[in-house]
């Protein structure tokens, strides 16, 4: 389940085989879940004769938060990755050293470094998980001691968990609650003293989901609304020396295997005609970090223009 990307989406036996059997091969994945269906039973039975680990009956969902911290990044695996790598870059190509920040992908955080390095600014990984208060706010003093200060922070980590009103359990509600909104809180409030003297920038990342309604991400939805709320919040309260803003991707890339024919329906339905790229959503974190101070508690959409529909 590690590392899985989030999509829930109907392919064939063989298919859903190939996917699996990939993932494992690459070390992607430690398991896989699935959701009930007709042909759940067979692929099953196919799974567990090819030794591949089957938990339950739920759902593909990543049970890893990548945080890319001074920056912290989270995951939807590759969409994510790629995502978080290109705004690690995008500051560092605007002369920002970069403190990596990871919960439990230690591989990827090293490989970051050493590509962000190339690049000819510092660069560290450090290890936190934060939806526990004390290593969020940890994890923001660690940076200043690698680096020497801070001076943006993106709030980044998140949990993408399909969550039926039915099902969802006060667990995976105080999960997503923890990772998703109080995490970005006592990072902003860590960095926030941090700054205190020199000023700075926060930025958090929303999504297209703080405003669309989807009925099996009830919970999710619900921590990206309060993640826009944060965002006004935290403006209102930081300034004038900190300035907090938002960026709300919606789609941005498809995780390996996604059908092509749903993949283009999907693309027919934003109003400009394709998925987001991760350069799209880290060209507005970078704006947000380097743009004027009197731009603060804004929240921008990068979404092709699926929040207006």
């Amino acid at each position: 389940v590690a590392d899985l990307p989030f999509m829930t989406y109907q392919a064939s036996i063989e298919d859903g085989m190939r996917a699996a059997g990939r993932l494992m091969k690459e070390g992607r994945a430690e398991a896989v879940k699935l959701e009930g269906g007709v042909a759940v039973a067979e692929l099953v039975h196919r799974l567990v004769r090819a030794g591949i680990p089957v938990m339950g009956h739920v759902g593909m969902t990543p049970q890893s938060v990548h945080q890319f911290g001074g920056f912290k990044l989270q995951g939807r695996t590759d969409d994510a990755r790629a995502r978080l790598l290109a705004d690690a870059r995008a500051l560092a190509d605007a002369g920002a050293d970069v403190a990596i920040g990871y919960h439990r992908s230690a591989a990827p955080a090293r490989a970051a470094v050493s590509d962000l390095r190339a690049r000819g600014v510092r660069a560290v990984a450090l290890r936190a998980d934060v939806a526990r208060p004390a290593e969020a706010r940890a994890l923001v003093a660690r940076t200043v001691t690698a680096l020497g200060r801070l001076d943006v922070l993106v709030n980044n980590a998140a949990l993408f968990l399909r969550t039926p009103v039915e099902t969802t359990t006060p667990a995976q509600f105080d999960r997503l609650l923890a990772v998703n909104l109080r995490a970005p809180f006592f990072c902003s409030q860590a960095a926030a003293r941090a700054m205190r003297r020199h000023g700075g920038r926060i930025v958090n990342i929303a999504d297209v989901g703080a405003v669309r309604a989807w009925a099996a991400y009830v919970p999710y939805g619900v921590t990206k609304a309060g993640v826009v709320m944060l965002t006004r919040g935290l403006a209102a309260a930081l300034a004038p020396r900190i300035q907090v803003n938002a960026v709300a991707p919606g789609v941005v890339l498809l995780p390996e295997g996604f059908p092509r024919e749903s993949g283009r329906r999907l693309a027919a339905r934003i109003p400009m005609g394709r998925h987001g790229r991760p350069t799209d959503v880290a060209q507005a974190v970078r704006f947000f970090a380097t743009c004027s101070d009197y731009i603060t508690g804004q929240v921008l959409f990068v979404d092709g223009g699926m929040s207006v529909l």
